[in-house]
């Protein structure tokens, strides 16, 4: 029994690092079945087992006993074994009962007491050890050595992870098998005691760093070679090696699988008659089976590696000796299936790909930000994943096998295949957004892969997310498009708005430092500019397709606006509200129109357009309130020249009180369409006073016409100070009045021919019917003297040659009404003496 002792204490130092050692219990059931086999030895203690035991007769067992034996033996040896492999794998580590456990330690105690209390009388050699016996201390140490402070060692994976590291080149499993060969030496010592001898004194163990260490792993990392354990010259079961792999013993699993190829390749060279091609057809299908059940089991360990780095950090040494094993095996005669790099790949994606689908995703229902949060909630789990990798897996894996690339490559792969099927439903414009922010500005940025916490392993050239051809330029169209169906829905919403809010109540619009004041260019610009500013963080070329899309879809949104104004402004009869709301919308458009002067070098053509259109429909605005007012005063201007005229102010009165009226309005409207629209109502004023005139409606004869113009001198110095106040720009119309004040109220009439050349130098476009006019209302309907003024016009006209400003036309659209009398336009040289001018 001792030999077999020492030829498993052998076996152990040669394969401690492919299978775990046994514990307290085994150890002691070992030594309780040596100390009966010890009592049959001779007193003095040296012998030897021999090789054949007599019977009860005294006869020799022959050589079929002996093997049968040592086949129970072997059978008894492989099934004790195996249990133990089963209580110490991590899938049946909770298998021991707490109860068996508590007993076991209850049994060496109570032998630990009954030692102490004997140790002064001597007593017999008993069949198990004492706790405090030279053969169960070395093995209560060695099994000290795996196990930590505050552990069970019944079933720790430390154990399991201190022999994970055992084919570097430096083997440091050596001191190991020192530690077994002592505790060996030690037990059969204790097997040769008897109640006289002394215990002798106990060796030093070698102390746990100098095995293994996992902290001296995370610094050195796994080599890149290694040195094969011996591969057992007959391989386990199909089932035991089935068993093995099951129980995530990969190394002892693996070793037997080489034997069991090694053994298949044997017999397919040998052939022969003992062995059938059924038989070998059955090895090669089990053969397979077991490497599909091993592969299975690594790509299980890899893909849950990153999920569970503290239970599969140690397999994972063993999974990637197993795969480099496997390619540097490949090729060879009865090798597995080949691919075991792709395989490791595959199942470092499958996990990545389960790591990006349990990152929290609502619905659209759930929260409108659903795509951004989750696109923020996924870079995290990026980072926390590559952290990971990075600290606790990449020491797992020799050098080549490139491990924190890797996953980053995975990720790469994952995530385009993710966002791909993201993209599917249709995106509002701000879920669009969010993606194509993440892709371009986030993902390779400090918050994704340029994490700092990801230096120095990450590369710089590895950083780019994989995406297929056309897909970013997919969804930037499909932003654009979501982008203008945005906008024209905002537009129409805000037409809506108006309505409700302000006509169909008839609010008096807001006033805001003194002027008319709307939101309405505010909220439009917002938009406009939150899409622009967005698109350019994506892509310039974008950001220039965006402003001609807002640009264009704006350009119909002022007559839409105006007519759907019109519609409802309509029903409002002479009411003041109109004026105001027409005062605050030139406002809007006008500002509108200058804040989206910004864009015009990203799309010129476009911005032009939309320019033109907003001063159209300003205009517009303007002539509806200017058109109101001519309206308003055009029955006192008509009442102008006459006879009640020259003799009451009220027609007159009711001119001014409109236009102050006006004036009032249009201190609320703002630069600088006020000048435009001030010198338009100037204009109209002047001209229409003066074409009063043009009608031959009155002739101040008798001297009136000095009366008459006083009268219009006075009236018109008083229009000009309301044009002042309106600050009207239009100073050319102003001498137009004293110019006719001084023909009209002239004494002498040939002083007037002298008055003609200022007024031809001012207005260019003044001609002789509008003089004839003029004179005729100051009651020269006929005479040599009239003659010779209109001659002295047409004079001084021909001498100008058309050299005037002709921009300043003020005449050339007044219309004249023809004097019917027969002698008006007869020459001067037919007029008899007596009809000259007295």
């Amino acid at each position: 029994m001792t030999i077999a002792f020492l030829r498993a204490a052998s076996t152990a130092k040669t394969c401690s690092q492919w299978r775990p050692r046994p514990d307290d219990s085994f150890m002691a059931e070992t030594g309780q079945a040596n100390t009966k086999a010890d009592e049959a030895k001779s007193p003095e203690g040296k012998g030897v087992a021999p090789d054949l035991e007599k019977t009860e007769n005294g006869d020799a067992q022959g050589d079929g006993t002996e093997k049968k034996e040592k086949k129970m033996g072997k059978m008894k040896s492989f099934r004790e074994s195996m249990r133990l492999i089963k209580e110490k794998s991590p899938l049946t580590s909770n298998n021991r009962s707490s109860k068996e456990i508590l007993n076991t330690e209850t049994a060496l105690e109570r032998s630990n007491s009954a030692s102490t209390s004997e140790k002064d009388t001597p007593a017999p050699a008993s069949p198990r050890p004492s706790p405090g016996s030279p053969m169960l201390s070395p093995v209560k140490a060695l099994m000290g050595v795996f196990k930590k402070e505050g552990d069970s060692t019944e079933g720790s994976p430390q154990i399991s992870k201190t022999l994970g590291h055992s084919r570097s080149r430096s083997d440091p499993t050596a001191a190991v098998g020192d530690v077994l060969i002592k505790s060996g030496e030690v037990i059969r010592r204790s097997f040769r005691l008897n109640k006289k001898e002394k215990v002798p004194k106990q060796e030093p163990l070698q102390p746990v760093s100098e095995v293994v260490s996992e902290q001296s792993l995370e610094k050195a990392g796994v080599e890149e070679t290694y040195t094969i354990p011996e591969i057992p010259l007959t391989p386990l079961s199909v089932m035991q090696i089935n068993k093995l792999i099951e129980m995530e013993v990969l190394e002892e699993a693996h070793l037997n699988l080489l034997s069991l190829r090694e053994e298949l390749r044997r017999e397919q060279e040998a052939g022969g008659e003992e062995t059938s091609s059924a038989d070998l057809v059955n090895k090669q299908k089990d053969l397979d089976l077991l490497y599909r059940a091993l592969r299975d089991k690594v790509k299980d360990i890899v893909r849950d590696s990153s999920k569970l780095p503290s239970r599969n950090k140690e397999l994972l040494v063993h999974v990637a000796r197993i795969i480099q094993e496997e390619e540097r095996r490949e090729g060879s005669a009865g090798s597995g299936p080949g691919g075991w790099k792709d395989t490791w790949k595959e199942a470092v994606l499958e996990g990545v790909r389960a790591k990006i689908g349990s990152v929290h995703l609502d619905s659209r229902e759930q929260n409108t930000a659903w795509l951004a949060v989750h696109l923020g909630l996924l870079g995290t789990a990026i980072v926390e994943d590559l952290e990971n990798v990075k600290n606790e897996l990449k020491g797992s894996y020799p050098p080549s096998f490139d491990v924190f690339n890797t996953y980053v490559d995975c990720y790469h792969q994952a995530i385009a295949q993710h966002l791909k099927k993201i993209l599917q439903p249709k995106l509002d414009s701000k879920d669009l957004y969010a993606l194509l922010d993440w892709i371009i500005n986030r993902y390779e940025s400090e918050k994704i892969m340029g994490s700092l916490t990801l230096q120095p392993d990450m590369r710089e050239d590895n950083k780019a997310l994989s995406l297929e051809q056309g897909f970013l330029d997919r969804i930037k169209t499909t932003y654009f498009e979501r982008l203008k169906e945005d906008l024209r829905t905002y537009l129409g919403n805000l037409v809506n708005f108006e309505y409700d809010d302000m006509w169909k109540e008839r609010k008096r619009p807001s006033i805001d430092e003194g002027f008319y004041h709307s939101e309405i260019p505010i909220d439009i610009l917002t938009v406009i500019k939150s899409y622009v500013v967005n698109s350019k963080r994506i892509d310039a070329n974008l950001e220039k397709k965006v402003v001609c899309a807002c640009s264009e879809e704006l350009k119909g949104f002022p007559q839409r606006f105006e007519a759907a104004f019109r519609q409802q402004s309509d029903t409002w009869t002479n009411h003041p509200l109109q004026a105001e709301y027409e005062i605050t919308y030139i406002n809007s458009f006008t500002a509108l129109k200058e804040q989206m002067e910004v864009f015009r070098d990203s799309s010129p053509t476009q911005v032009e357009q939309l320019r033109k259109e907003m001063e159209a429909v300003v205009s517009r605005l303007g002539q509806s309130l200017l058109e109101r007012y001519k309206a308003e005063i055009k029955p006192f201007l008509r009442r102008m020249m006459t006879r009640k005229w020259l003799s009451t102010d009220e027609d007159f009165q009711g001119i001014v009180n409109s236009t102050e009226s006006l004036s009032k309005i249009c201190r609320g409207m703002k630069p600088p369409y006020v000048e435009t629209f001030v010198n338009e109502v100037h204009y109209h004023v002047v001209k229409e006073y003066i074409s009063q005139l043009m009608k031959n409606n009155y002739s101040c004869k008798n001297g009136k016409n000095v009366r008459a113009a006083a009268k219009m001198k006075q009236e018109w110095e008083e229009l000009q100070d309301l044009f002042e106040e309106l600050k009207s720009t239009s100073d050319w119309l102003q001498p137009i009045g004293e110019h006719l004040c001084n023909i009209i109220g002239q004494k002498n009439k040939k002083e007037i021919k002298n008055s003609l050349q200022p007024l031809v130098r001012d207005y260019p476009d003044f001609s002789k019917k509008h003089l004839s006019a003029v004179l005729s209302f100051r009651g020269m309907v006929r005479g040599r003297e009239r003659q010779l003024i209109l001659r002295r016009l047409g004079e001084l006209k021909q001498s100008a040659g058309g050299s005037g400003d002709m921009s300043r036309a003020l005449f050339s659209d007044m219309q004249v009404t023809i004097n019917t009398d027969c002698l008006a336009r007869v020459p001067l040289f037919c007029l008899p003496p007596f009809l000259s001018d007295s």
